[in-house]
């Protein structure tokens, strides 16, 4: 079969997916910057949707910059999640502000942020699905800590938090279940 033919077949039969970058921006204190969303309950992580033709790692530090106007460079290899239902890709990085960048000017600079804070990995908001995911992804993968930070210990303590948070609305959901 010619490739053209075969190619045509594979994109017609195959799913799509969407393809995101989202960072998790870390402090030198170990802090990490959430948003807060005007249309979603919780807490996630700055990011967004691929552009055709960019790059993963310009589109996380691009989406940065849009949500809440800080320059992060990414400090690792990222952790991919792969969610099926809602058929999405996230691609996530660990950031830091860059030298010149000032942490704490950080604020909403998109319609779609409603708030932005840094929060101490042991004292997380509740947080959206996607970032427990995210965080537990990064937690679990084989990072290197960041040059002169602590982020090792931070991200840790981030995802035992993000584990805690599942396992409550776990069992809130089967609590939920049995009384119906």
């Amino acid at each position: 079969m010619p490739s053209l033919v075969r190619r045509w077949i594979v994109r017609t039969a195959a799913p799509s997916f969407t393809v995101g970058a989202a960072c998790m921006v870390e402090r030198e204190d170990g802090s990490i910057l959430l948003v807060r969303l005007v249309y979603r309950e919780g807490w996630g992580l700055p990011g967004g949707l691929l552009k055709r033709g960019e790059a993963i790692e310009s589109c996380a530090r691009r989406e940065v910059a849009e949500e809440v106007g800080l320059a992060v460079e990414l400090t690792n290899a990222p952790a991919v999640v792969v969610d099926s239902r809602p058929q999405r890709v996230d691609v996530v990085f660990r950031a830091r502000p860059t030298a010149d960048a000032d942490p704490d000017a950080a604020h909403p600079r998109s319609v779609e942020i409603r708030e932005v804070r840094w929060f101490a990995p042991a004292d997380l908001p509740p947080l959206q699905h996607e970032t427990v995911t995210a965080l537990s992804a990064l937690a679990s993968s084989l990072l290197a800590p960041a040059p002169g930070a602590e982020p090792a210990a931070t991200l840790r303590l981030a995802a035992q938090t993000a584990g805690n948070q599942r396992a409550d609305r776990a069992t809130r959901g089967s609590r939920g279940s049995a009384a119906s």
